[in-house]
């Protein structure tokens, strides 16, 4: 099978990371995969293969440069002139867009009767924006929704629930793992987040829950390189409250690292946590899991569905810095209670999140579309992205299974 990915934007969001590691599993599992994504850069190749296999094409849509999803509006006309000439005498069987702006790039392009999967990454925001993700879903031929949550937010906006599939990302589960090396830690017990510029990331509610956590220290992974990391606004003003807090000696911040030092950095923790006001994605509560360490989550979006409450970790209401602190403190206390709820998670992700299973999952909604396929890779290795290994994680039950709401799929398990 031919898959089409249209990803309006390139790099450095948690959908940049789910279509490459989507890319890489359906390739491993041995369909011809291409992203296409607007050029960013002058000097960036139109056109490369991956070391995963899959190929991207970079067309041109707008100036050559990183810019918000809804500052490429404007350009949409382009990126559906650049899609229609690449699928004139080629089409693909199904074309997947990942983001709204592709979504109606996509169907604006797509004359040919090719089916069209959509996923959003979040819903809602600007009047226009809305606008947009309506006339999307209404055009499509199928919606991948990543969460439970989604699902009745598309349902709100007009989607037909026949017509959605719920597929969450996935994780590298050969690279975060609870074996192998940890980064240096002290005697305090150790809190970790990952930063994020996003409005009501749940990161100045953490810092302010340290000061009612003794003897802990918070490391905050991410964010621009050390050299620039002094000058990033939301990194000053959370060191300033820090400061004015008391607690500005027990707080790390990385900056940017590779994705092996994130892993090294998730074992060294003893509690990850994911305290958001929305989630789409839900990348890092899987990438601790898979690390088998615990994970105390806001109970919001795809946190909701990934982290089993009481099973793989704990949920804490959103905006709730001193319940968040109670649970902290009640957590760092038990040691035997962590361990529990970390090879639970290791064995849920292994069984529901895996890139194989999401790999299959996606395929069956792109079945449900109605495209015809060879057959289906339930149960079959896929190649992990930028790696050369194979893996299968299929034949692990996890503990406990949270389910979706009901659609037509039976990738809405959630098991």
């Amino acid at each position: 099978m031919w898959i089409a990915m249209v990803s309006a934007q390139e790099s450095g969001t948690g959908q940049s990371v789910h279509v490459a590691g989507l890319a890489a599993a359906l390739t491993g599992c041995g369909h011809d995969v291409t992203v296409y994504t607007r050029r960013e850069g002058p000097r960036t190749p139109g056109r490369d293969r991956t070391e995963s296999g899959y190929n991207v094409v970079r067309v041109p849509a707008g100036p050559a440069l990183r810019v918000d999803e809804d500052e490429i509006v404007p350009h949409l006309g382009r990126l559906a002139d650049s899609l229609g000439r690449e699928w004139r005498d080629n089409l693909p069987d199904v074309v997947h867009a990942h983001g709204w702006t592709s979504g109606l790039g996509s169907v604006l392009a797509e004359r040919q009767g090719i089916p069209v999967v959509q996923t959003y990454y979040g819903l809602g925001g600007s009047a226009r924006r809305q606008q947009g993700e309506r006339i999307v879903g209404g055009k499509v031929t199928r919606v991948v929704a990543m969460s439970s949550s989604e699902v009745f937010t598309l349902v709100r906006t007009g989607v037909d629930r026949r017509r959605i599939s719920v597929v969450p990302t996935g994780v590298d589960v050969r690279l975060f793992t609870p074996w192998g090396q940890i980064a240096k830690r002290g005697t305090r017990s150790r809190i970790v987040a990952v930063w994020t510029a996003a409005p009501h990331s749940g990161l100045a509610d953490l810092v302010r829950v340290l000061c009612q956590v003794d003897d802990a220290e918070l490391v905050i992974i991410g964010g621009p390189g050390k050299r620039r990391l002094g000058q990033a606004p939301e990194v000053r003003r959370l060191r300033a409250f820090a400061t004015r807090a008391g607690v500005a000696d027990r707080i790390v911040f990385t900056g940017g690292v590779p994705r092996e030092q994130t892993a090294d950095l998730l074992r060294s923790a003893d509690v990850v946590v994911c305290s958001p006001r929305c989630e789409p994605v839900g990348h890092v509560s899987l990438e601790a899991m898979a690390c088998g360490v615990p994970v105390v989550a806001t109970a919001v979006g795809a946190l909701a569905d990934s982290v089993v409450d009481g099973v793989t970790g704990l949920h804490v209401p959103p905006g709730r810095p001193r319940q968040l602190a109670k649970v902290l403190r009640g957590l760092l206390g038990d040691e035997v209670r962590r361990e529990e709820f970390g090879v639970a998670g290791r064995d849920r992700v292994c069984a529901r999140y895996s890139w194989d299973r999401v790999a299959a999952d996606t395929v069956r909604a792109y079945e449900r579309a109605g495209v015809r396929t060879s057959g289906s890779v339930q149960g079959a290795v896929s190649v992990l992205p930028g790696r050369g290994d194979l893996v299968a994680c299929g034949g692990v039950t996890p503990v406990a299974v949270r389910r979706a709401p009901k659609t037509d799929d039976d990738e809405s398990s959630g098991g």
